[in-house]
Formats: C-alpha cells, structure tokens, sequence
C-alpha cells in the first residue's frame, strides 16, 4: 500500500468542538441549552390532559435538541481534562458542566418519570408513533419498576454530582498526577507516566519486569488508604442509591439493565469463564517453560516469548492500521483516514495526561476522538487498530439519532476487537521474522487471558467487595479479598508476591463505572465467534457484521444480535468462545515443541 501521509506523535485540536477553552461559542451554547430547557419545562402542564400523539413526538425532538448540546459541552469537557488532569482551569470547566447537567436534569426529569407511568396500554399510543425513537422509549420503561418520586429522583440527581462523581474524578486527579522512576541498562527513566513505566513489563529481563511492578504498587500500596475509602464511599453510594432506594435485586443489576443483557445471560457468562479458568492456567505454564522458568512470577504475566525488544515507528503503525482496514472495507480504511486528518488524535506520552487509550464518540456527525499513548510497542500498535475500530463503529451508526447512537456496552467491544485482530492477522502475514511471528501469536493469547480472564475475576471481585463494604469492610479487608481471588485465578500456575493485593485501587474501571468490566470479556468471546464465521464465510460475512455496527444503539442487544443469528444465552455460545481459544493455545503448545 501507497503511504499518502507521514503519521507524527501529537496532541488532538478540540476545535471542531469549540474554537479554545475561553471561546464565546461555549457560553453561547451553556445560554441556548439553558433556553431550550426552560422552554421545554414551560410544556409541563400539557402532560396533565390528553397529551396528543404529535405533541408527544415534539417532546421527544426537544430531548433530542438538548442532548446534543449537552453532549457537545460533556465531550469538550472530558477531552480537555483528559490531556491533562492536572489542569485546573479543566477540572474546575468538567465540575461546572457537570453541575449545569444535574440542575438542567432536574428541570427536565417532569417528561421522564411522566413516561414512565403510564401503563402499557396508555403507552402503546405514543410507541405505535415513536418510529425510529422506539428503542430510545423502551429503554426509559425498562427503569419504570425502580424510578422514584420526581423530588427523590431531583436529590439524586443532585447528590450523584458531589457525591459518587465527585469520588471518581478526585481518583482521576490523585492517581494521574502520579510519576515514577526505574532503572534500566544503567540508564535511570524519571518522571514517567504509568502508560510509560508499564511498558517495562514486558521487558525481557525478568528483574526489570519484577521492578516496574513493584514501583507501580508502592505507590499505590503507599496511598490505599485513600484510594481504597474512595472506593468505599463510591461502592456505598452506588448500594444506597441502586438497591436501598431503587430496589435492584443486587449490586450488579443496575449495570445490567442500563446495558439491556438479563441478568441470567451475565450470570450464564461469568459462570462458564469461571469454569475455564483452568485453560488460561494450561498457558502460563506452557509460557513459563518457554522463558525458562519452572513457574511464573505475576511479575511474568506479560513477558514475552520472542528476545526482542523492538520498537515500532508510529507511522508504520499507523499505516498498518489502515491497511488491515482496507482489507476488510475501503469505507472502514477511509473513516480512520478521516479520524487523523481531522487532528482528532492524541498519541503522545506526556505527565498528567490520562493514561491508557480511550476513543470518544458522543455526537453523531462528529468524528470521533482517540487518545493513544504510544511507546512503540507491538501492543501500542494494536491498541491503534482497537480504538480505530471504536471510531469506526460511531461513524457506521451516526445515521442515528444522538438519542439511539451509542450502542450498549457489551456491544461496544464488538468492532474494537474484530478490527484488532484484523491488524495481528496482516502482522502474522507481513512479519518476516519467526521469531517476533511467535511473539505476536503469544501476545494474542495474552490478550484474550487480559480482555476475558482477567475482567472476568474483576468483575467477581467487585460483585464480593460491593457486599463486603456494605457489611463493613476495611480496606485490608478488601485486599485479602483481592489476593484470594488473584489465587484461584492462577492457581498453581503464577506466584504471586504481596504487593499485588494493592492491584485492586489501581484500576479506573471500578471506580468510575461499577461492573463495567464484564463487557470486555463478552465483547472478546463474541468476536472470537464472528471472526470465526468471517474466516469461514468471507465476503458474505461483512454485510452481516457491518449491520451489527450500523445499528448502534438503535435495538437491544439482544435482537441486533439475534438478527445476525446470534443467541448468547445459552452456555454453549459463550464455551464455544472458550473452545476457540482452546485450539489456539493447542497450536502455541505444537509451535513450542518446534
């Protein structure tokens, strides 16, 4: 492939978002959303007669109206902060859009609980009318059986942004500011982000590794007391709230009615990784014969296999990227191209920027955001395709509504995932050397133990320290907890040393959004069935995919999978994940005794 563009390490511009941080055009918007919901809370009195169906429809377009706006402030917020946390220009911008959200919400929430009462036939009226807004409806309803009174429902509304908000972004700002110091070859790293030291653990030497680790955790182990009451008082408002007032059957529920997946599909899940538990186990003992050791340490987790300590160039990374998407669709290929030229990218490693990778997709229409921190790893390389293949999949579904866009979180993996292993499958093709070919196919299997296994057991630990903490807990509690769970995880496979107890307070997922995590592994064992299908089946596989994509957030999950021939409640889709897995590590195990 013809490179066109030279690919440099850089910051984004949010400029397609407001022209700068002081920029008139953000009042202007904050004074029309104002406007929009005051003229919004003036209809009030209509929905006290006969509400007709036209006028109803007029509501639902208001909605939509002021979601964008918001969103547009939402996102300029998050982006700015996210460059650099320790901007306090920014923290101080995120925590008055915030506040503005929760007072407009208030304003607002009338029209919601109203929908929300009325019985179904009462209702039918409105969804026979709805169109393409009939998810967007239904998805309101599905909360009917635990929505509160307007005025509890306002003190919530209040509460969360001081409260179980305010928690999280104080986690972000304590932990991002954060720098560590390693030495490696003689040659002393000072001031490195975590996204920088992390790449040492998957340095060659093994005392490097064990190092990068063990500084990471001090300065956790050092603060979890803190940390771990933040993530008290953020559990204990997430169980007030969602099971003391709401009803929820458990801590869990919340999260799986926001993202529509029955709760006995997530059990059906979490139940059958358990079970494979011992498969991931079977790899790290193959892997510790590999690197000549007769057992790994969790400071090994991550080693590589190949001796090499390569580094990739951004811009052949990105280059790569484009090429594993022109393969598939020259339209994927073309909407990341679209992503870089727009500047919508930031890849650079920097102090106070927000760690690891994130693609930021809020409004349709406007090119998606990526934050990268590329350190020139085969694994930045990857991350490249993963977050490309988020983007991808806001701009397929922004023929939606803002309202219908997003598609539910157990989905949201589902083009990442596929759109990275379209990148390793072009590697593996391109890679002269076998010994980096090796490597690849090893980290493959790393990363389905890290996106499957590993989320699995955070997802376990946050179901048992959620009712823990409500009983009590003490945060050295919660660690020996943590450390129980890491060993039935690994078994006799991995040793693990003391200061991985503290791995618990270093994860962001649990803090800020409770069992999110579970999504990763869903979204990892689906993809491995549609990758599967599109080896089989080829060409006559990308319509079919490409509408799981297209259709965002516009049906549940459960029927946009479903019209793609996809049942995932039973325990044998999810094991046939699992058996796919299993017929790799088989493959890894021949190429070992090569």
């Amino acid at each position: 492939m013809t490179k066109v563009a030279i690919y440099e390490l850089g910051p984004w511009s949010l400029t397609d978002l407001f022209p700068g941080p002081d920029s008139p055009e953000i009042q202007k918007t904050i004074d029309e959303l104002q406007a929009k919901v005051d003229a919004f809370e003036k209809r009030r009195p209509e929905l006290d007669g006969k509400l007709s169906t036209e006028a109803f429809m007029a509501f639902v377009k208001e909605i939509e109206a002021m979601t964008l706006l918001v969103y547009r402030l939402f996102q300029f917020a998050s982006l700015r902060f996210a460059e650099n946390t320790q901007n306090q220009q920014a923290v101080a911008f995120q925590s008055r859009i915030h506040q503005m959200y929760a007072r407009m919400e208030n304003q607002t929430l009338f029209f919601n609980l109203w929908w929300k009462s009325l019985d179904e036939e009462q209702a039918k009226p409105y969804m026979d009318a709805a169109g393409e807004y009939l998810y967007f409806l239904q998805e309101m309803r599905n909360m009917k059986p635990y929505t509160l009174t307007e005025p509890e429902e306002k003190i919530l509304n209040i509460k969360n942004v001081t409260g179980r908000s305010a928690m999280d972004r104080l986690y972000d700002t304590i932990t991002t500011r954060y720098t560590y110091e390693i030495e490696v070859d003689g040659e002393k790293h000072t001031g490195l982000s975590r996204d920088a030291l992390m790449q040492f653990v998957t340095h060659q030497d093994p005392d490097v590794r064990a190092r990068a680790y063990q500084t990471l955790y001090a300065k956790y182990g050092d603060e979890s007391s803190v940390l771990g009451q933040i993530y008290q008082n953020i559990v204990l408002d997430w169980g007030n709230e969602n099971v003391d007032l709401r009803k929820f059957e458990s801590a869990i529920a919340p999260r799986n009615l926001y993202n529509d997946i029955p709760n006995e599909v997530v059990d059906i899940l979490l139940n059958v990784a358990q079970k494979n538990t011992e498969l991931f186990q079977r790899y790290f003992r193959l892997k510790a014969g590999l690197i000549g050791m007769d057992k790994l340490r969790r400071y090994d987790l991550y080693a590589p296999i190949a001796k090499s300590d390569r580094k990739f160039e951004y811009d052949d990374a990105v280059n790569w990227t484009l090429e594993a998407f022109e393969k598939f669709s020259s339209d994927l290929a073309d909407m990341v191209r679209q992503v870089f030229a727009e500047g919508h990218v930031d890849s650079e490693l920097r102090p106070g920027k927000t760690g690891g990778a994130f693609c930021s997709g809020y409004i349709p229409g406007i090119t998606p955001w990526v934050l990268l921190n590329y350190a020139g790893k085969i694994r930045d390389v990857s991350t490249i395709a993963h977050e490309m293949g988020h983007a991808v999949h806001a701009m397929l579904a922004s023929h939606h509504s803002v309202l219908m866009a997003h598609s539910s979180l157990p989905l949201a993996e589902t083009a990442s995932t596929f759109c990275e292993m379209l990148l390793v499958d072009l590697l593996l093709e391109r890679e002269p050397d076998p010994t980096v070919r090796r490597d690849i196919l090893f980290r493959q299997m790393d990363d389905a133990y890290a996106t499957i296994g590993r989320q699995t057991f955070f997802a376990l630990f946050e179901k048992e320290a959620h009712e823990m903490i409500r009983s009590g807990a003490s945060v050295d509690e919660l660690a020996e907890a943590y450390m129980k769970n890491l060993e039935i995880q690994f078994g006799n496979s991995m040793s693990i040393a003391e200061e991985f107890k503290w791995e618990w307070v270093s994860i962001p997922h649990i803090y800020g959004v409770p069992f999110y995590v579970y999504a990763y592994a869903f979204g990892q064992l689906l993809v491995l069935a549609l990758y599967r299908q599109y080896q089989v089946e080829g060409e006559d596989f990308k319509p079919r995919f490409l509408a799981i994509l297209s259709a965002g957030g516009s049906a549940a999950p459960m029927e946009v999978l479903g019209r793609a021939g996809i049942d995932v409640s039973t325990e044998a889709f999810w094991q046939g994940g699992f058996d796919l897995l299993e017929e790799m590590l088989s493959q890894l195990e021949d190429i070992a005794q090569d």
